[in-house]
């Protein structure tokens, strides 16, 4: 656990969106110096900012730990003694590595939802794996075809399986992940379609974080979706649950994209803007009144 160490090794501190960064490097290497990693810290708080509107917290102490090899070797976010986040950076790690990694803004994000009384894992993770990317492209730290394109790519794995039982009874990787993470989009262009795109999931999630949700406190998954909903005015959230915890729900991923105008053109995405949902495609990576 990362907590014990706060009280032995140095600490540098950071300010972003309102909250504090206390980051302590455990004993080791790393060939890159301590500054490029602080630095990657804060782009992805600042990411985490602009799509939240702050910073989930008001402080979090996180832990680097310098591992083998090279790239980031995964991240752990804590909640139930203060927010904390866990991660590994491998010694031979290189600044190229720091401004592709996506796992800090991930466990970031985590920062902002509660944790959740029973078995909906796939909400969080469906959350973080969402709102990453799009997160980064609203701070301009990544391009915005990416968003889709991992999306093409990744929501195909969270589509239900023969014997499938829905996100609350299907805790495998696909569904837990990109389950989720399809239901965030689904979710976000429903919300839109619904309130003449002025608002979207992320209204919804901000005044979750705004109420108080976040890692260091738990909450029951229905107060989740009444305050989300009550944000958005619409209760998209509510019936999508629904709809989808307790049995497979079919997602025609094709047709999805055509109506978004979003198109896999070799390892290319292009964008239709003459598609029905593309303003909706474009407010959700541009914020809700994009």
């Amino acid at each position: 656990m990362p907590y014990e160490a706060f009280a032995t090794l140095p600490i540098s501190r950071l300010e972003v969106g309102g909250g504090v960064i206390e980051v302590a490097f455990a004993p080791g290497p790393l060939d890159l110096g301590h500054q490029p990693v602080l630095d990657w810290i804060a782009t992805s708080a600042r990411a985490v900012t602009a799509y939240y509107g702050r910073f989930p917290v008001r402080q979090v102490r996180l832990l680097v730990i310098p591992g083998s090899g090279r790239g980031i070797r995964g991240g752990t976010t804590y909640g139930y003694r203060g927010a904390a986040i866990k991660v590994t950076v491998g010694r031979e790690t290189q600044a190229e590595d720091l401004s592709r990694d996506w796992v800090m803004t991930h466990e970031m994000v985590h920062l902002a939802l509660p944790q959740l009384v029973g078995d909906h894992d796939w909400l969080g993770e469906g959350i973080a794996t969402y709102v990453e990317p799009i997160g980064r492209v609203q701070a301009g730290s990544l391009p915005v075809e990416k968003v889709w394109s991992d999306l093409v790519d990744g929501l195909p794995k969270g589509l239900p399986k023969p014997g499938d039982r829905g996100l609350d009874r299907t805790p495998t990787w696909g569904r837990t992940y990109w389950g989720g993470a399809l239901f965030c989009l689904l979710a976000d262009i429903e919300i839109r379609q619904r309130t003449g795109n002025r608002k979207g999931l992320e209204d919804s999630l901000r005044a979750v974080n705004e109420s108080g949700g976040n890692v260091e406190v738990h909450w029951p998954i229905e107060k989740v979706f009444e305050i989300g909903d009550r944000a958005t005015g619409v209760p998209v959230l509510r019936d999508l649950y629904d709809r989808m915890k307790a049995r497979p729900v079919d997602v025609d991923l094709a047709h999805l994209w055509q109506q978004l105008g979003v198109k896999l053109d070799g390892e290319s995405i292009l964008f239709e803007d003459s598609a029905p949902l593309a303003p909706i495609r474009r407010a959700i990576t541009g914020g809700t009144t994009a």
